[in-house]
């Protein structure tokens, strides 16, 4: 049961955050906030659910983000893809009892952003550092930038 409310979480934040478009004006104002991570994360009262989100914009190809993301989440044996679709600029993932999911939408030839949803709360492994926050930074690296966490 909590885990079909995560996957509903999961998709339901997915189908939101694709749904909008960028314009022209949108896309010059991506310049100026790229390479900052904006995080959004809720648990519920009880703590039985939630969820961790975090976004960032990277002036890269698309396709190569896409390729460098899942090639780098191959290379870690405790995280299984449970659904890479290249054309939709979408993977999705497990590690342990935590499920999250890329999407990678091109913003323009050479900027792209990256946002990642990851279930939170009492299926996520104790200890574990936040698995949204660590898949941004192994991107942001993979890509040789700096990329910094903005405040909430």
């Amino acid at each position: 049961m909590r885990q079909t409310r995560s996957w509903v979480l999961l998709m339901t934040m997915f189908l939101l955050l694709t749904m909008s478009t960028a314009s022209a004006q949108w896309v010059m104002a991506a310049h100026a906030a790229k390479n900052h991570i904006q995080r959004m994360t809720q648990k519920s009262e009880n703590g039985n659910a939630g969820y961790d989100m975090a976004t960032v914009l990277l002036e890269a190809a698309p396709d190569k983000v896409y390729d460098k993301t899942v090639e780098h989440l191959k290379t870690h044996p405790d995280i299984t893809i449970t659904k890479n679709d290249k054309n939709t600029g979408r993977i999705e993932f497990r590690r342990g009892h935590d499920v999250a999911g890329f999407q990678i939408p091109a913003l323009g030839e050479k900027l792209t952003q990256l946002i990642i949803v990851s279930n939170v709360g009492e299926t996520s492994e104790p200890g574990a550092k936040p698995l949204v926050l660590d898949s941004v930074l192994r991107v942001c690296k993979e890509f040789n930038v700096e990329c910094t966490v903005q405040p909430n």
